[in-house]
């Protein structure tokens, strides 16, 4: 797969002089619990990165729960962490490849293209009696600068304007009890944006946790045309990232990421709201 790499590749290749590995685990509501795992046990070199202090911005009234990081500021928290233009970056974490995906997909927005998602994650990585360590990785500073493609991502504004548009597909990546309005844990409004479909980005992912090859990425978009535009979005712009990268594998290539996703669109009062099922090809 073009984006995600075995466990048996990492560790074949875990030697490898311009890898970095990057630990991305994070529980929603429990900020800390992802860096004290780390700590307590981690793939052997791997630095940690956190969700919401290096992966995203301050919240804010507008751009929802998890906005993206100001573009200056993540520069600095990866070449601190000596992610450097050449580096070859491993993402995981133990949450299905989401937080993995958002490192993977705001290194691909800064023009990085050797970042990949480590399938099936930690826990598998232990279970396979692969090596751990509690030993942090001593950080040599590098450079990263940013090339950043603005075509990755759409704002609140533009995904409005879009609405009406037949050439447009907007996927919902939450959970349908919560794309259809019936609960909403995380946010203040229930619903979902109008017109949008529902694919549940852990529909993407087998039993067994492991990511679902290409072929079977194909079925589950197979109603979709891949001339249009697909819009991605979630709660906050993190768990919509896996269903970008299973897009991608399923031969789609007109996708973006509307980052601030449904707790931006519901921070804008005026915004229609929709709830029930829809289906749109």
């Amino acid at each position: 797969m073009n984006n995600i790499v075995s466990l048996k590749w990492l560790s074949d290749n875990i030697d490898e002089s311009n890898l970095v590995i990057v630990d991305c685990r994070f529980l929603m509501g429990k900020p800390d619990a992802g860096r004290e795992l780390y700590e307590a046990s981690h793939i052997p070199g791997a630095v940690y990165l956190d969700l919401e202090k290096d992966l995203s911005a301050p919240v804010g009234e507008y751009g929802g729960r998890h906005p993206l990081p100001d573009i200056f500021d993540l520069t600095v928290v990866l070449s601190r962490a000596g992610i450097s233009n050449e580096s070859r970056v491993i993402a995981y974490d133990d949450q299905g490849g989401a937080m993995a995906s958002r490192l993977w997909w705001l290194l691909k927005y800064f023009g990085h293209e050797q970042v990949f998602v480590l399938d099936e994650g930690f826990t598998a990585w232990v279970n396979a009696g692969y090596a751990v360590s509690a030993e942090q990785k001593e950080l040599v500073p590098t450079t990263f600068l940013a090339t950043v493609e603005h075509s990755m991502l759409v704002e609140m504004d533009e995904v409005s304007e879009l609405l009406e548009d037949e050439n447009v597909t907007l996927i919902d990546s939450r959970e349908a009890p919560r794309y259809r309005g019936e609960v909403e844990p995380l946010d203040r409004v229930a619903g979902h944006i109008p017109g949008a479909i529902n694919r549940f980005w852990k529909d993407g992912l087998a039993e067994n946790g492991a990511w679902k090859d290409a072929s079977e990425q194909t079925e589950r978009f197979s109603d979709l045309n891949k001339d249009h535009e697909i819009i991605v979005y979630c709660g906050s712009g993190v768990t919509a990232t896996p269903n970008v990268i299973a897009l991608q594998e399923a031969g789609f290539s007109k996708v973006r990421l509307y980052a601030g996703s449904w707790s931006d669109w519901i921070s804008y009062e005026e915004n229609p709201i929709a709830v029930g099922d829809e289906e749109k090809a």
